[in-house]
């Protein structure tokens, strides 16, 4: 039996969570998948509760899981909690705690949604498929020395961004490893003719690459592929990066696909539990409304059973069943274009039982 631990989170977490779960159990029924499911708290549902923003509770049963589904965390509500205790807090602590120190990221355009792009339709129409392999435990996020402090009477801070060769190597790793699957194409992004810890970044990224003979291996500087990115998506394959340029990165490569709720993710680690996550955030102003597009959970779900509970048949039923959705024009409100009278409007409960109707 597979375990999956489901954190629901805050704002528009626990509404997306709940359809991903639903269409977890539609999917696991039509296989007959022996999957079981609980959930616990994080972030800002878990401070009001306990006092934290990750409960060592739900630590311990994520540690314990095959997978972990996380909705959202964070929201003004907390603005005013100190640093440590945000709900920001928990999702760091839950990422280094599992032990997970790659993000996968795909990137893609819905032919029916390309309207939605902040590209021109030449560029769009040249196709966009790629996926951002970011790391995700060190850099400057997690670096030390860090702090702040007055000089000559002026207040600074400072952070520190550093990198040893082995959390290099085992991100370069995961990238070829991925792009083996792909079109065999990596771009990795540094920022070398600037930064100590990049110009160690390509060495190392270079070395592993010895051992990857079929993957082609190119790299760019970040401000360039920024550029790249929105003018030439299409050359691109698996974009390899660190946690501070991949965070950039990959939100701008969020507007390229025309909407965050569409887009799903997963952070893996050598051994521990997948944690597969939508990528927007908790959208609080939205949250209770039944606005929110539970389509990045969905899909994040399908790559939870494809890449750590060995189902990819249930995975590619998921993915279709989210494509024939989109093809027969269902849209929630952040994919709904003035004047048009070819897509019907969804919330969020109804988007869920219509994949369900789908898997069924």
């Amino acid at each position: 039996m597979a375990h999956v631990v489901f954190l629901p989170g805050d704002g528009i977490g626990p509404e997306v969570a709940g359809e991903a779960a639903k269409v977890l159990a539609a999917v696991a029924e039509r296989y007959n998948l022996d999957i079981s499911t609980e959930n616990a708290l994080i972030g800002g549902a878990a401070f009001d509760a306990t006092g934290f923003p990750l409960p060592d509770e739900t630590l311990a049963l994520c540690k314990k899981a095959d997978a972990v589904f996380l909705g959202a965390v964070g929201g003004p509500a907390w603005d005013a909690v100190p640093r440590p205790k945000r709900p920001e807090a928990g999702l760091l602590a839950l990422r280094k705690g599992l032990g997970v120190f790659a993000n996968l990221r795909p990137i893609a355009i819905f032919p029916e949604l390309a309207a939605f792009s902040c590209l021109r339709q030449d560029i769009v129409t040249q196709g966009v498929d790629l996926l951002i392999v970011r790391e995700l435990t060190g850099d400057i996020y997690f670096g030390e020395p860090r702090g702040e402090g007055v000089r000559g009477g002026l207040r600074y801070a400072y952070d520190t961004m550093v990198y040893d060769e082995e959390e290099i190597r085992r991100i370069a790793r995961m990238a070829f490893a991925a792009a083996r699957s792909r079109r065999k194409k990596v771009c990795s992004v540094d920022k070398a003719n600037v930064l100590s810890a990049s110009r160690l970044w390509r060495t190392v990224v270079e070395e592993e690459h010895a051992a990857w003979p079929d993957i082609e291996l190119s790299h760019m500087y970040v401000d360039n592929a920024a550029m790249q990115l929105v003018a030439r998506p299409a050359s691109f394959d698996v974009i390899l990066t660190g946690n501070l340029f991949g965070d950039i990165l990959s939100d701008q490569a969020a507007a390229i696909a025309g909407s965050l709720g569409m887009l799903s993710s997963a952070s893996l680690g050598a051994t521990a539990p997948g944690l597969y996550e939508p990528a927007h955030g908790s959208a609080p102003d939205i949250a209770g409304q039944d606005k929110a597009n539970p389509l990045a959970s969905i899909l994040s779900i399908a790559l939870m059973l494809r890449m750590s509970l060995n189902a990819p048949q249930a995975a590619d039923a998921v993915e279709s069943a989210v494509k024939s959705l989109i093809r027969e024009g269902f849209r929630t409100a952040d994919l709904v274009a003035e004047n048009n009278r070819n897509t019907v409007p969804t919330g969020c409960k109804e988007t869920g039982d219509l994949i369900v109707a789908r898997l069924k």
